[in-house]
């Protein structure tokens, strides 16, 4: 039987059709998109029995998902947040909150997370930081990291400053530097007023940025705001940040990475670390993995901290899709 730790969340999406029964599900694939239908249909048929206690908890996930997108839709953020604390307690109602507004976000600008970084760069590069930091407010955060990592050194603290301490812009704002780039972009959207950019968004930048350019930003950016370089490394998580999670997400991050991977990133990783990832696989992996480790020598450390960052990825990713629990800064309090 598959448990809940182990569903992805295509596969929650599938447990969740099928518990509405045939008549329903087929009016709600009226809406889906022919390769969404796809998707969904396979999870359906390769889906394995669940537990009815996990089946009952997807559900009840999926409820408060649904609740949370309800209230902000009728009564925006603050509402949601007095509504969701009432039902479901602070740290639940916030994490339900980050998660549906992340989907909800404003469309201007979709294209940019269409397009190729290089292109955006090009057409970017030479605006005003402030300029920059709006636009890449409503780039994907893999995209922005790669394009702060290309700007010249002086710009990209300005960037990262102004993005972190972004917090709303009016609809006008966003039409001049629309219009200003017109030409580039050939796109107008009409928005509301939204929250953009701010610390959670350009912590999930600095996530994504290469070691090297984020030791560069933190340190040149320390000199000018300690107070905001500090914000902004509490909401990160970091390759030994590891040590926050609980076991069962360590087991199952595990089961998601390249062995090769794990090899060059215990390479360079310390004790606490170490031990933590040994302590959550299987006996045989482990004897798999200590004996790769004795004979890997001479690795660059550049191959090292790319490994943990690809592990980081993961993580994260895992986290998007609701399967384990980061907890910001570790002083989160979590409901079992």
């Amino acid at each position: 039987m598959a448990t809940t730790s182990e569903l992805t969340g295509k596969q929650k999406a599938a447990a969740i059709i099928i518990s509405l029964g045939a008549e329903k599900a087929s009016k709600i694939y009226k809406y889906l998109k022919e390769d969404e239908i796809e998707q969904l249909t396979f999870e359906i048929a390769q889906l394995r029995p669940i537990p009815p206690e996990d089946f009952e908890k997807i559900l009840e996930d999926f409820y408060a998902i649904c609740l949370t997108q309800k209230v902000i839709t009728e009564g925006g953020v603050e509402y949601a947040r007095d509504v969701l604390e009432k039902a479901f307690g602070a740290q639940m109602a916030s994490n339900l909150l980050e998660r549906v507004t992340k989907s909800l976000k404003t469309k201007a600008f979709e294209f940019i997370r269409k397009a190729d970084y290089k292109n955006l760069l090009s057409i970017i590069q030479n605006e005003h930081p402030q300029t920059i930091a709006l636009v890449l407010s409503y780039a994907r955060a893999d995209q922005a990291s790669a394009i702060i990592g290309e700007l010249p050194k002086e710009k990209r603290i300005a960037v990262v400053e102004r993005i972190a301490k972004m917090d709303r812009t009016s609809p006008e704002i966003i039409k001049q530097v629309e219009a200003a780039l017109e030409k580039k972009f050939m796109s107008v959207v009409s928005v509301d007023f939204t929250e953009i950019g701010g610390i959670n968004y350009i912590a999930d930048v600095m996530n994504n940025m290469d070691r090297g350019n984020e030791k560069y930003i933190f340190d040149e950016l320390s000199k000018k705001d300690m107070k905001l370089t500090d914000e902004i490394r509490k909401r990160m998580f970091v390759f030994e940040d590891i040590t926050t999670l609980s076991g069962r997400d360590i087991q199952r991050f595990v089961r998601e990475i390249d062995s090769k991977d794990l090899v060059l990133a215990l390479k360079g990783a310390n004790r606490d670390v170490a031990d933590m990832i040994f302590n959550n696989m299987s006996q045989r992996m482990q004897d798999t993995i200590k004996s790769e480790l004795e004979y890997t020598h001479n690795v660059r450390l550049r191959d090292v901290e790319e490994a943990q960052q690809r592990i980081v990825s993961v993580i994260r990713r895992l986290e998007e899709e609701g399967e384990l629990v980061i907890t910001k800064g570790g002083k989160e309090e979590i409901i079992v």
